[in-house]
């Protein structure tokens, strides 16, 4: 059973859940509204440069989730998936996600956003296994803290590799499927890497190593 890999944002979705959950919380007054969408858009440019100070980013993404309560977060994200991500759905990554299946492949995402915001959406797209940035929690709180690696560049190799230890699986004839120059790492060691709808930067890269570039959006 080949495992098939997938970034999520801007790869089987039409954006950016973690920047669109940040946007959802300033167009609902749960954070300073200025102050959380300037921030918020610096930090995204800085991703797709490339450039992300991924603990920076985190300190400031993560805060909001430690001031609300389980069920608050929870309904929430409700709203969320029905006013965000709904509009990013592709109906082409749920036929390729299909295809893969078919072929009887393990479907895997691997995504530096984390656990609260992308587990519905992975619940929606069908794919059981799920590496994400996971979250500390303590009396069924988020902290604000990390717990353990963010799989993030070369983060998502170290999280992959440890969950191949546990589960007996190989790479072998793996492909992941991406959008983003920060997933070079993970790209570099699958036997298929396949640029989806790529950035700039991984266009390039993929072009210069004669990569397989596709596209999951319509025409």
């Amino acid at each position: 059973m080949p495992l098939a890999i997938f970034d999520l944002d801007n790869t089987l979705i039409a954006g950016d859940s973690d920047h669109g959950w940040g946007e959802f919380l300033v167009a609902h007054d749960i954070v300073d509204a200025a102050y959380y969408k300037q921030m918020n858009d610096q930090f995204y440019d800085d991703y797709q440069n490339g450039k992300l100070d991924m603990s920076a980013y985190l300190e400031f993404s993560l805060a909001p989730l430690a001031k609300l309560a389980s069920s608050e977060l929870t309904k929430l994200h409700t709203q969320f998936m029905a006013d965000v991500i709904e509009p990013m759905w592709l109906p082409q990554a749920e036929t390729l996600l299909q295809q893969h299946r078919d072929n009887g492949d393990t479907l895997m995402v691997i995504t530096s956003t984390n656990r609260f915001v992308v587990e519905p959406i992975c619940e929606k797209l069908g794919v059981d296994h799920l590496i994400a940035t996971e979250l500390e929690q303590h009396n069924n709180r988020y902290t604000g803290q990390v717990s353990g690696i963010p799989s993030y560049k070369e983060g998502k190799v170290t999280r992959l590799n440890s969950w191949l230890t546990q589960t007996g699986l190989s790479m072998e004839g793996s492909s992941f499927y991406s959008d983003s120059i920060n997933d070079l790492p993970l790209l570099e060691i699958v036997e298929r890497p396949v640029a989806v709808d790529p950035c700039d930067l991984l266009k390039a890269e993929a072009t210069k190593r004669n990569w397989e570039i596709i596209s999951l959006r319509d025409e």
